[in-house]
């Protein structure tokens, strides 16, 4: 707490207080935080909201994917960069330039020019986000050219598993030991051009997961939660609903449950698919919701509705939940059916649904006790890593002063409580989260005063 009121103070004086900065803004600033190094010792439990596509640093896909064999890159017609790996038959994009061999471009120019110019095309980082991202359309419009860009890389399938080895890798080294992906199952594909199906990216997620826990003790898991996107038909979320249930009963330690992705204020709501949403409670089939809800700053309309809807069928935790605290009797039903909601400080930030996070609309809800668990949601889309910045941002920002190892601790308590393990996971979770947390506290404790 002394070296929270420090920070704080100084940050009185200079007027440059990191949470009420924009992350990209504040990110050197955090990074110098003595408070920002206990975090990142600190056993922070699980990461509930996390999508599969985003995980892994920008610094890794740039210097060990992009320097494999036979990548291949090209750009479309707006100037969105695209990569395949290919061979030998080259790759023929649909909606691209013509394709140029990555190794061959390299040698052509110093490799570091390509190198540094990539940032821009994984990342929504810029010097100056107000000017760059003026609006929420502009900044949602290159954050979904950039998954496209990424997915390329990605879904190649010796990257692929790599890829879940790095991502867990990184999080380990946070100090998260559990996760939950929010994953679309794009397809998998190998270097002939052969594609993969969904059940086999499920198998390689539960492979890679287990590899990796007998090289990293005290590593619990991961779950994927089988999402698709809020912009589709009826029909095609219909097949979806049957494919999650397709998973969840052949993979039920893997496979958590289903959720609806994509931006809220442009997308469907949740009474739009009823028919399939409905579907799994119709066959007698309980199918876990993890909806995303209320991720938006527009009040009345169909867009925050999503979060009554989510409440109706009963999603097991909602995404984002921003505009809860705006919904009094939303809030009150969902409290009490003990739903918490997924935040995402930096995300909620850079997608500009608050400028300063003391104002965030999770310090309502967390001053009155409702049951809130901390994720980074896109961090390498954000230029994080893990999970320590959001924690940086929560607990400086949104939790204002009086907020200590106490609400830390039940912060971290929480991601265990409320992730999709079952009973008697979740106990042995808790107490190897608490043998990390002692050893934690104790090791504070002989830091010089």
């Amino acid at each position: 707490m002394a070296l929270k009121r420090a920070e704080t103070k100084q940050a009185m004086e200079t007027q440059k207080f990191p949470p009420s900065m924009h992350f990209f803004q504040a990110k050197n600033l955090i990074e110098k935080s003595e408070v920002f190094t206990i975090l990142k010792k600190m056993p922070k439990g699980a990461a509930l909201h996390v999508h599969d596509i985003s995980i892994v640093s920008m610094e890794w896909l740039v210097k060990n994917v992009t320097y494999r064999p036979h990548c291949h890159f090209c750009l479309t017609p707006k100037g969105t960069l695209m990569f395949k790996f290919a061979h030998p038959t080259l790759p023929t994009p649909a909606r691209c330039s013509e394709s140029i061999l990555l190794e061959k471009y390299r040698k052509g120019l110093q490799n570091v020019t390509f190198d540094n110019s990539t940032p821009r095309n994984f990342t929504l980082m810029t010097k100056n986000p107000k000017v760059t991202y003026a609006n929420q359309d502009i900044v949602w419009s290159k954050f979904k050219t950039i998954f496209i860009t990424i997915s390329g890389l990605v879904n190649y399938a010796p990257v692929f598993r790599d890829y879940i080895f790095q991502g867990l890798e990184e999080f380990y080294q946070d100090n998260v030991f559990y996760l939950e992906l929010r994953a679309m199952l794009f397809p998998v594909y190998e270097l002939n051009g052969m594609i993969h199906d969904q059940e086999w990216s499920v198998r390689t997620y539960k492979e890679v997961a287990c590899m990796f826990a007998e090289k990293h003790p005290g590593f619990i898991g991961i779950k994927t939660i089988y999402s698709d996107n809020r912009f589709k038909d009826v029909s095609l979320i219909m097949k979806s609903i049957q494919t999650a249930m397709t998973f969840r009963t052949r993979f039920p330690r893997m496979v958590a449950g289903f959720d609806l992705v994509g931006r809220e204020d442009t997308g469907h709501f949740l009474y739009y698919y009823k028919e399939a949403l409905m579907f799994p409670a119709s066959r007698g089939f309980k199918l876990p919701y993890f909806f995303h809800a209320g991720e938006t700053d527009w009040q009345g309309t169909s867009i925050d509705r999503k979060l009554l809807e989510a409440l109706i069928l009963n999603s097991t935790r909602i995404g984002h939940g921003f505009a809860l605290s705006k919904h009094p009797a939303v809030w009150t039903n969902s409290w009490k059916k003990d739903i918490p909601i997924e935040v995402c400080p930096i995300s909620n930030q850079v997608l500009k649904l608050v400028s300063d996070l003391r104002n965030h609309s999770a310090a309502v809800l967390m001053a009155t006790g409702y049951p809130i668990v901390i994720s980074s949601d896109d961090p390498v889309i954000f230029g994080a890593k893990g999970l320590s910045y959001d924690f940086y941002k929560d607990f400086m920002g949104i939790n204002g002063m009086t907020a200590d190892l106490r609400t830390l601790k039940q912060l971290a308590m929480s991601s265990i409580k409320y992730s999709a393990l079952l009973d008697i996971e979740k106990k042995a979770a808790m107490k190897s989260w608490e043998e990390r947390w002692n050893n934690f506290v104790a090791a504070l404790a002989r830091r010089p005063k």
